[in-house]
């Protein structure tokens, strides 16, 4: 029997009707669309991820270096691919952390917008309790210092009390005049050029004068907001760092792409580790500070582990390259982060 030719609908390619699926795409050639090969398809495919995914977990948090190994000695199927195995971790850690941001923004918005209204006179009665999470956004020492420009503490009493202290913010400007402009319809130039913007002011400057006015007109809402959200933008380019200090420590195993392979597991670990100290605490029960301290020292006996896997070298060795690698990352992660945050955070902010 003579076979006849069919054009594939995906990739408009012919292929033979016997065959069952494309040859081209590999797309299934007799297959109607309906409920049930619709919902097949797609927890097939969710099913397909979350089984490498659970094949990943355990290797991944128990057994440090060892899927990074497998993976770049060619065994890419059956572990979970580096990055996807970052991005997923790193969402799910994400939208846990998401709920203390929310906390850590309402009670920031709390103390500037009360800040402002003592600043401008209004409710001048009215103290603000600082709670625990408040003297963390504003640490005591700073309230405590007289010489800090930004923050004031004013006291109905001589004696200073921490839990009955107003919090004023000194902006350098005067807030009732800048109040007056915008009441009267003054246009945002006018304004920005009240707060010092010049014609010759530079590019980082006007972009500064322009968060200040906004954030004068929020009254400083979602502030914590915006700095929580360019953690994830800072993490991007903070990971291709750590990956680069690899390198040059290990400069003669691979390209900078081998590096990154571990590095991705690696923060994926850390993102877990991060994640389970939060559900613990908040969620479940309250850990003292000595077991927080310990599982957060685990991460470095992980890097020391996963180095000597990975890398194929002696403990002594390993040890001393992760006391290194740390040492390096963790004195340019602190400015680079901040950098990072705070141009992502007048951006977008």
């Amino acid at each position: 029997m003579k076979k006849t030719k069919e054009t594939c609908k995906n990739c408009d390619r012919p292929f033979h009707d016997s065959y069952n699926f494309c040859p081209n795409c590999g797309q299934q050639t007799k297959e109607d669309l309906t409920v049930s090969v619709l919902f097949y398809n797609t927890i097939s495919n969710y099913f397909s991820f979350d089984a490498r995914f659970f094949k990943s977990f355990l290797p991944l948090v128990f057994k440090p270096g060892l899927i990074a190994k497998c993976f770049i000695e060619g065994k890419r199927l059956k572990y979970l691919h580096p990055a996807q195995f970052y991005l997923f971790i790193s969402v799910v850690f994400f939208f846990i952390f998401s709920f203390k941001v929310r906390e850590y923004n309402s009670n920031a918005d709390k103390v500037l917008n009360e800040g402002f209204e003592v600043l401008q006179g209004e409710n001048i009665d009215k103290s603000i309790n600082l709670d625990s999470l408040q003297a963390a956004i504003i640490p005591d020492s700073i309230l405590k210092s007289n010489n800090v420009q930004g923050l004031k503490k004013i006291s109905n009493n001589k004696s200073i009390k921490t839990e009955e202290s107003k919090v004023a913010l000194d902006l350098g400007y005067n807030p009732k005049k800048l109040d007056s402009l915008i009441a009267s319809g003054a246009s945002v130039q006018e304004q920005l050029e009240f707060l010092g913007m010049n014609n010759e002011s530079g590019f980082l400057k006007r972009l500064y004068v322009k968060q200040v006015l906004k954030f004068y007109k929020q009254r400083g809402g979602g502030i914590v907001q915006a700095f929580f959200d360019s953690i994830p933008i800072a993490l991007f380019f903070m990971l291709p760092l750590f990956a680069l200090i690899l390198k040059l420590f290990y400069w003669r195993q691979g390209d900078f792409a081998y590096h990154l392979v571990f590095s991705f597991y690696f923060f994926s670990f850390l993102f877990i580790v991060l994640g389970f100290l939060i559900v613990v605490n908040e969620w479940i029960l309250d850990l003292p500070d000595i077991i927080d301290w310990l599982i957060m020292l685990s991460t470095f006996l992980y890097l020391w582990l996963g180095l000597k896997y990975f890398y194929n070298r002696g403990y002594f060795v390993s040890l001393l390259k992760a006391g290194m690698v740390t040492l390096i990352y963790m004195s340019l992660i602190v400015p680079a982060a901040l950098i990072v945050i705070f141009i992502t955070s007048l951006l977008f902010y």
